[in-house]
């Protein structure tokens, strides 16, 4: 399994910048609440400063959305729908030890963090425009058409994984009790992000080896270096 940008993504937003981390090992029966609690607090402390809106991180996203024609205060990033529901609420839903984890990173830094079950992938993932053809189940069990033209995660089968590429995930390839390997994807769009999606990618890994004690391979791309494989079996 492969996992990359189509090159139109790449020109289109050249200040991408996207973060991947491969492991195995995962179970749900583990306690990840010391690990979720320096990043809540930074996104409290954060928030006490003025709304995720004023962010940098989200501003990019933001930006990203309007660039592909959808307004960015009805289709959010997930890091932002993330801190203003965390901002409403003063709390996250708890779902899974490692959708936790990904969920209270990306409070953290305000930056979009998906985490997929890869055996629920099938062949290569790419993140490209959509045909119109692909299939998009979402999380209550419905199925959907993604526009033509909509970026989302594809794979090879013509599932989509995504929808409007960071603002909403797929229920197919949602992580739950029978996961054991997975596939997370950091991307930014934001000025310092060459330096936080590698710390980002260096927290999860470091919690994946504490907690998981799990083994982890990350990497991030770039237009001259786009693709991540997956090892085989």
């Amino acid at each position: 399994m492969r996992f990359r940008h189509s090159p139109e993504i790449w020109s289109t937003f050249p200040e991408l910048t996207c973060g991947v981390l491969h492991a195995t090992g995962i179970t749900p029966d583990v306690d990840v609440d010391a690990r979720l609690a320096p990043f809540v607090e930074t996104a409290r402390a954060r928030l006490a400063d003025g709304p995720e809106s004023g962010f940098p991180e989200i501003r990019a996203w933001r930006r990203a959305f309007a660039t592909m024609g959808l307004p960015p205060t009805r289709y959010r990033c997930a890091a932002e729908s993330l801190l203003r529901r965390y901002r409403r609420e003063g709390s996250l839903p708890r779902l899974h030890p490692l959708v936790d984890l990904g969920n209270a990173v990306s409070l953290g830094y305000a930056v979009p963090v998906a985490v997929l079950d890869v055996a629920r992938i099938s062949g290569d993932l790419a993140v490209r425009h959509a045909t119109g053809e692909e299939r998009y189940l979402t999380l209550a069990g419905e199925e959907e058409r993604p526009e033509p033209g909509e970026v989302i995660f594809a794979d090879s089968a013509g599932r989509a994984h995504s929808r409007r590429w960071t603002h909403r995930q797929s229920g197919r390839s949602a992580v739950g009790a029978a996961t054991g390997e997975v596939l997370i994807i950091v991307e930014a769009m934001h000025t310092s992000a060459g330096v936080d999606v590698p710390r980002m990618l260096a927290e999860l890994e470091s919690a994946l080896a504490e907690v998981w004690s799990a083994p982890a391979r990350t990497a991030v791309l770039s237009a001259t270096a786009p693709v991540f494989e997956l090892p085989v079996g």
